[in-house]
């Protein structure tokens, strides 16, 4: 679970506070400017209608550099400013109080380091409703690095990936050695998965042909399906 501002409060020393303090204010006036801008368009564009005047014809917005928000460029320096140990806690926030949209968690996401890739997937499920990050989830599920997978593995995934690549990402989590403890409603979604056992059977055959260990979370998602394990 994401710290709250005032969990943080209290264990951030004093510079790391006044900074995320000054950081969240930011991203919050920002979140405020995007709806006020929003809010205002519809008035805009019923006077331009009434008036009979063409839009404006401007370049590409290709054509001009991206200008990125003060809030943005403090997502990408909170490791620096509060710890490595705060800033997944950190970003999530940040996000949250932005209230970034689909297209701002993508752009993170597509433009961050894999720390900050980590904190746009821990912060999903607070912020869309719908499975239009899926892509994300799915690219971070394609990666071997651990913390990528774990952070995939979370709320937003339980709730939007379908049966097939929810259990593709479970055996993820075996393959790579993440503990299942990351996967989100582990419990209700395993719960009756006959394809999941069958899955996990295979899985646990083959490593044991083959001379390796079974990962010892294998024996208890199984379980989890209603089968009886066998202790592979």
């Amino acid at each position: 679970m994401t710290p709250t501002h005032k969990e943080l409060d209290e264990q951030l020393p004093d510079d790391a506070r006044a900074w995320l303090d000054e950081a969240l204010a930011e991203a919050a006036e920002a979140a405020e400017a995007a709806e006020a801008a929003e809010a205002a368009r519809p008035a805009a564009e019923a006077a331009r209608a009434a008036a009979e005047t063409p839009p404006a014809e401007t370049p590409p917005a290709e054509s001009f550099p991206y200008a990125a928000p003060l809030w943005e460029l403090r997502f990408a320096s909170a490791g620096r400013a509060c710890g490595r140990h705060y800033a997944d806690s950190v970003r999530t926030l940040l996000l949250v109080e932005a209230r970034a949209d689909s297209a701002t968690l993508t752009r993170l996401y597509q433009q961050g380091t894999a720390a900050e890739r980590r904190a746009v997937l821990l912060a999903l499920h607070h912020l869309l409703e719908g499975p239009v990050a899926l892509p994300l989830v799915e690219d971070a599920l394609r990666t071997n690095d651990t913390r990528l997978v774990a952070a995939a593995v979370g709320p937003y995934a339980a709730e939007h990936l379908d049966p097939h690549a929810w259990r593709h990402a479970v055996l993820k989590c075996l393959f790579t050695g993440v503990p299942v403890d990351a996967v989100a409603d582990l419990d209700s979604r395993a719960a009756g998965d006959d394809e999941l056992a069958r899955m996990l059977a295979d899985y646990a055959a083959e490593r044991t042909a083959a001379g390796r260990a079974v990962p010892p979370d294998l024996n208890r998602v199984l379980t989890l399906t209603g089968e009886q394990s066998e202790e592979f």
